[in-house]
């Protein structure tokens, strides 16, 4: 598959990570979760082999069931045209064998680390009855973290059905390969085991104890030769540790460790034991039959006991040789009596009790059948309210029922609580949710948040991420509600100025207007109400107006004055007239430029001033020309209780004024 190919209309191949004996593999992009992911594709050489087929497809569905830390999940299983392929999670790092290379000498602690990982995967395997086949390091994934992960599930049995002579793609599996495998045995659980005691012992000394030019020589020394001592290349690895190596490793699969969590626990007590022997097996390897000579024997006491006539050396020797003959036959004969009666008796099923398997582990129902002489059959899995996963619920033949020995006897196993998904809850009413969530058997708890976006009651967010599994029974669940915009107490802004509304309400983010009005108690420039009024509780953003005193508001008095303007004759006498009549006259029209022989109409020019409130003083107010005493009407506008100001000029000189002009 080329870069950038769409594949099942879902995974956009980005790359190619490596190409297997049984598979290729593929960095892709999950188009739907977006999120990257390994996408395993059988080979084309091996996709019309139906047995593969069926083995991949079995096994490749199984390890769907495998969660656990330390194992690459399966997404995904399918067929595209033709196409057995598997959508794993892609895990960013290197494979096992790659970090022993760079980071060798690895510290025995480390080892342990990475080897009670592997082991805790494989025993989850193994409770699901599934046998991994083909462990090797090239099989373990190490993440940037430094966590061990599992790979590889559900092809290695396809690819343990392939040719020891396929040395291009099993010559790095053969390696690792146990000797009942190599034999072309059946694989178990301890063929496994075998398999982690040579990761172990590459990993304590940087290589593989055995070498080869071929798969199968290699594959021969696995079951001829004894896996050289890791203290040898290293005196300085403790005792106990290399003693988990050869007992892993032993030829006898009965003498390896029982399961992986024995393994593990062997590990973790490794490096504190101090003075420890070496380990050899209890079951000794021989391929030798003995004879035991018992018919010989007897056919000799036999013999020496018969007394024999006296005949001639040749009647002699043949009645001797069909004696000899006859006795054997007879002594054949009633040995294989009596083994058949001891076959018959020993091997004539015995009837038995099935014992109570309930709250066992698979591990431990085997070991309980194995005491009455009885098998482990079909493992069924389902969810329970009450049986803790991996708990035995019920067996088939039910607890002491009675059936005859070796009969397999089957159990369904507790794959824990029921789990539902958790859906997004977030922009939701609390109330409607809070519902539901309770009727799934949700306990939900409620936190409290302001928000000036959010409406109030509706669910912010949610400490559980929405397509996360859970037990409801077992899970808390918080949401974070709005509680809409805070709110606060509006202060009493009672002889505030304008400057320190403003400010008030840049502070609690209002919109603020303004508004002015007359008041008889409040000082001008001072707050004389407020809404809502002090007290109120307001959110950010709220209006709040407020209106600002003009101070009192003073009355008006309106009013007019009439004054008589005297008419003052400007006309000339004549020059008959006396002296002092003319001096007289000079004095009272000394602005006027007619000689005193000339005369002319006489007329008076009147300036009128007045002040009130609309009117200064220093302002004319009417001007008029008279030839007689004339009334001027003045009309004054003051506040209440004070006064108004009239000035009158005639011909420029003030001849009347008043300074306290009142209504009154």
């Amino acid at each position: 598959m080329k870069p950038d190919m769409i594949f099942n209309e879902r995974y956009r191949i980005i790359k190619s990570l490596g190409e297997g004996g049984m598979a290729n593999v593929y960095l892709a992009t999950d188009l739907i979760l977006d999120r990257p992911v390994a996408v395993k594709v059988l080979r084309v050489d091996l996709r019309d082999d139906q047995d593969t087929i069926r083995r991949f497809k079995r096994e490749a569905l199984a390890t769907t069931e495998l969660v656990h830390p330390n194992i690459v999940s399966v997404y995904d299983v399918g067929e595209v045209d033709g196409f057995q392929y598997m959508v794993m999670e892609y895990v960013a790092g290197y494979d096992l064998k790659t970090y022993i290379t760079k980071q060798f000498p690895i510290p025995y602690q480390v080892v342990i680390d990475i080897m009670t990982q592997i082991l805790s995967a494989v025993e989850v395997a193994h409770d699901h009855n599934i046998i991994h086949r083909d462990l090797k390091p090239q099989n373990i994934l190490i993440d940037e973290e430094g966590n061990a992960k599992i790979t590889d599930f559900g092809i290695a049995v396809a690819l343990a059905d392939h040719s020891l002579t396929q040395t291009n793609t099993l010559l790095g599996s053969v390696h690792y390969l146990s000797p009942e495998q190599a034999r072309g045995s059946m694989a178990t659980k301890r063929s496994d085991i075998y398999s982690l005691g040579i990761i172990l012992y590459e990993m304590l000394t940087g290589k593989v104890p055995f070498e080869g030019e071929t798969a199968v020589s290699i594959a021969l020394k696995h079951f001829q030769s004894e896996v050289p001592s890791v203290r040898e290349f290293d005196p300085n690895i403790p005792q106990s540790l290399e003693n988990i190596v050869l007992q892993a490793t032993s030829k006898v699969p009965q003498d390896r460790f029982q399961s992986a969590e024995e393994m593990s626990i062997a590990l973790s007590k490794s490096l504190s034991q101090k003075n420890a022997e070496k380990w050899h097996p209890e079951v000794l390897v021989s391929g030798e039959t003995k004879v035991l000579p018992v018919l010989d024997k007897n056919a000799a006491e036999v013999s020496n006991t018969t007394k024999e006539p006296e005949v001639t050396a040749d009647k002699k020797k043949k009645m001797s040789r069909r004696k000899k003959w006859t006795i054997g036959v007879i002594m054949v004969a009633l040995l294989m009596l009596i083994v058949g009666g001891v076959v018959v008796a020993t091997s004539s099923p015995k009837e038995v009790k099935v014992p109570d398997l309930s709250g066992m582990t698979i591990s431990e129902a085997k070991s309980s059948l194995a005491d009455k002489n009885l098998k482990l059959g079909k493992v069924t899995r389902t969810n329970s309210e009450t049986v803790s996963s991996g708990d035995i619920i019920n067996s088939a033949p039910k607890k002491n029922e009675t059936i005859r020995e070796e009969n397999k006897v089957d159990v369904i196993v507790s794959k824990g609580k029921s789990k539902i998904t958790v859906e997004n809850y977030v922009g939701s009413t609390y109330s409607d949710v809070k519902s539901t969530l309770e009727k799934d058997g949700f306990t939900v708890e409620k936190e409290t948040q302001h928000s000036d976006s959010v409406t109030e009651n509706e669910i912010m967010e949610q400490d559980i991420s929405a397509g996360d599994k859970v037990v409801p029974s077992d899970t808390v669940i918080t949401l974070t509600v709005s509680s809409g915009p805070e709110m606060f107490t509006l202060r009493d802004l009672s002889g505030y100025t304008i400057k320190s509304v403003q400010d008030y309400a840049t502070e609690i983010g209002a919109r603020l207007s303004i508004s002015e009005a007359y008041s008889n108690s409040v000082e001008k420039g001072q707050v004389v109400k407020q809404s809502p009024t002090a007290g109120s509780n307001m959110s950010k953003g709220g209006s709040l107006s407020v209106t600002i005193s003009k101070g009192k508001k003073e009355t008006t008095d309106e009013f007019t004055r009439t004054v008589t303007v005297p008419f003052k004759s400007m006309v000339m006498e004549s020059s008959s007239s006396s002296d002092k009549d003319k001096e007289d006259s000079s004095d009272e029209s000394s602005n006027s430029s007619s000689s005193s022989s000339e005369s002319k109409t006489d007329e008076n020019v009147i300036e009128v001033y007045i002040e009130d409130k609309t009117h200064n003083i220093d302002t004319l107010y009417e001007r008029k020309t008279i030839t007689k005493d004339t009334d001027f009407k003045l009309s004054f506008i003051v506040d209440s209780g004070k006064s108004g100001k009239y000035k009158i000029l005639r011909d420029d000189k003030v001849i009347a004024e008043n300074g306290n002009v009142t209504k009154n």
